[in-house]
């Protein structure tokens, strides 16, 4: 198994953090505008692609305010399903250090290159979303290639 690894500070609170990775209004403003509610523990992330539309369902496994968020990826691309999202938090100085891992990769697909830069645009928006009051959710956000 192989493993997305990333790490970004931002200078905002662990709470704001936190309450960005676990409200609709919160992943709507630095992940993509298509985020909704499926069930009482799934989320829905949409993205409209030039095949169509594609995105993912994250079952929520785990929730500690101002430290972690974890999910599985119940619905979405094979190589996604049964992998896991996490978020840990941690304070350092004025910023909230988040280490994020999208693990359980079965092998390192060139789909997995890719979705390793996507999830770092998208850290960089959820930075820029604490900091500012502004992300870049899609589909404003970065495009790195013709997946998306």
């Amino acid at each position: 198994m192989v493993d997305i690894l990333h790490r970004v500070g931002a200078t905002a609170s662990p709470d704001a953090v936190y309450t960005a990775l676990t409200t609709i209004d919160g992943l709507v403003g630095w992940w993509t505008e298509k985020t909704s509610d499926a069930s009482d523990d799934v989320i829905r992330f949409r993205f409209d692609l030039p095949q169509g539309e594609d995105g993912f369902d994250m079952k929520v496994l785990e929730t500690v305010p101002g430290k972690l968020v974890h999910w599985e990826v119940v619905a979405g691309p094979e190589e996604w399903i049964g992998t896991h999202v996490r978020f840990d938090l941690k304070q350092e100085d004025d910023y909230t250090i988040v280490l994020f891992r999208h693990e359980g990769w079965k092998e390192p697909v060139e789909f997995m290159y890719h979705c390793s830069t996507k999830w770092a645009t998208f850290l960089m928006s959820l930075k820029e979303l604490v900091e500012t009051g502004t992300g870049k959710p899609a589909p404003a956000d970065v495009q790195i290639s013709n997946w998306h």
